[in-house]
């Protein structure tokens, strides 16, 4: 089966590196010989973090809880979600939620899971899959090589696919099989009965 790709795609994926400045505050135990790495050097429960910029609200992300852990450079979380705001903080523009998340402190690579959703306004997009991985460097956001993603917008478009990836400096997304769904595209020029809308159906591309 063929993939589809189209360029109508852009996350604000720098919403998830706001997971890691929880962990700027960090608490020294000490390096005790012995000490058991699988134990985390701090947990926080309830999480409730606010950033405000020139006394604007940029964004905010809540979890039921944070575990940091310093030798492995990592830092879990639980039951977490995030809103981005524009308009000098009066509107939301972006949101999101997951089950679970592992944040790779130094790199800034995130993988989400047990449950991702993620809508962007500004796009007019919504993303929903089991999970999802992002690559800070590579500016990368990318599902698992089974399972299915549902991209959908507001005015109709809807798309189903697997193998999916999505590029934020090329501004493009795409699924590489099984994809099937409806794309609906608004001509530059209206019709004379003043419809400016075409859907077009694909299955199995």
């Amino acid at each position: 089966m063929k993939g589809i790709s189209i360029n109508i795609f852009f996350l604000p994926f720098s919403i998830f590196m706001l997971l890691l400045f929880p962990a700027s505050c960090s608490f020294d135990y000490g390096s005790q010989e012995g000490s058991d790495k699988s134990l985390p050097d701090i947990i926080m429960e309830d999480v409730d973090y606010v950033r405000v910029r020139s006394a604007d609200l940029q964004a905010r992300f809540q979890a039921e809880r944070a575990e940091r852990y310093e030798e492995r450079r990592i830092m879990q979380l639980w039951n977490f979600s995030f809103e981005q705001y524009g308009n000098q903080g009066d509107d939301v523009n972006a949101y999101g939620r997951a089950g679970s998340a592992l944040v790779e402190i130094d790199s800034g690579d995130i993988s989400l899971g047990d449950g991702v959703r993620i809508e962007v306004e500004s796009e007019d997009i919504i993303l929903e899959t089991k999970q999802l991985e992002w690559k800070d460097e590579a500016r990368t956001l990318s599902g698992g090589d089974e399972d299915e993603v549902i991209v959908n917008q507001s005015d109709g478009t809807s798309f189903t696919g697997i193998g999916f990836s999505a590029d934020a400096r090329r501004r493009k997304w795409e699924f590489t099989s099984g994809a099937s769904g409806t794309y609906i595209h608004e001509d530059d020029k209206a019709s004379d009965d003043g419809e400016s809308e075409a859907a077009g159906e694909t299955e199995g591309l």
